[in-house]
């Protein structure tokens, strides 16, 4: 008897992510302090990287127009940088050419070692806080978070490419960052070419 009962479905998970604003706020707030936090805190928010993909990146992975990415399963893949990423790239690595270094980290720490994962996380919740935004639920995943709904909101990015920049084995995986609010379902609804005929 039981086993014919249906169970209920549970609610998709609708994760924190920041806003347009809010990330345009972290951003400025990146800017001001220094050319390395700048650089994380841009490709975070623009090439939607995986926190281990961001802390094991080396100067070599990084082309003019590409950076390549070793992602899960030790699969590369190719993201394409944007105007805002090549010029903080730059001005990073002009500084972090300067600085006598052993390791072929692109970012690296005060004791010249590659930037652990605890730190990343560290200067990503340093700027979240001075950006004046509440940092309860939000780390460096959130950011990648951001950076795909960002891209499907106002970029328009179908879901296959989406799949391919986050480098997702499964489309399903994909359509967790994919959430829809009600001004886009209404849009999608009313842009039908027979919204406006009036019978």
């Amino acid at each position: 008897m039981a086993e014919e009962l249906e169970t209920p479905k549970l609610p998709k998970r609708n994760t924190r992510s920041l806003t347009l604003e809010e990330s345009v706020r972290l951003l400025i707030q990146a800017k001001s302090c220094s050319a390395r936090d700048n650089c994380i805190i841009t490709i975070f928010l623009n090439c939607a990287l995986r926190l281990s993909e961001l802390e094991s990146l080396n100067i070599d992975q990084v082309g003019s127009d590409v950076i390549s990415i070793i992602g899960k399963g030790n699969k590369e893949r190719k993201i394409y940088l944007t105007t805002a990423v090549k010029q903080s790239l730059t001005q990073w690595i002009s500084i972090r050419t300067t600085i006598q270094v052993k390791t072929n980290a692109l970012f690296i720490s005060r004791n010249k070692g590659r930037l652990t994962a605890r730190s990343i996380q560290n200067v990503v919740k340093k700027h979240i806080i001075g950006a004046g935004i509440n940092p309860e639920g939000l780390s460096t995943h959130k950011l990648r978070h951001t950076a795909a709904t960002l891209m499907y909101k106002y970029g328009h990015v179908d879901i296959r490419s989406l799949q391919q920049i986050l480098g997702h084995e499964s489309i399903a995986t994909t359509e967790i960052y994919t959430h829809i609010d009600d001004r886009q379902l209404q849009a999608a609804v009313n842009s039908n070419r027979l919204a406006m005929m009036f019978s």
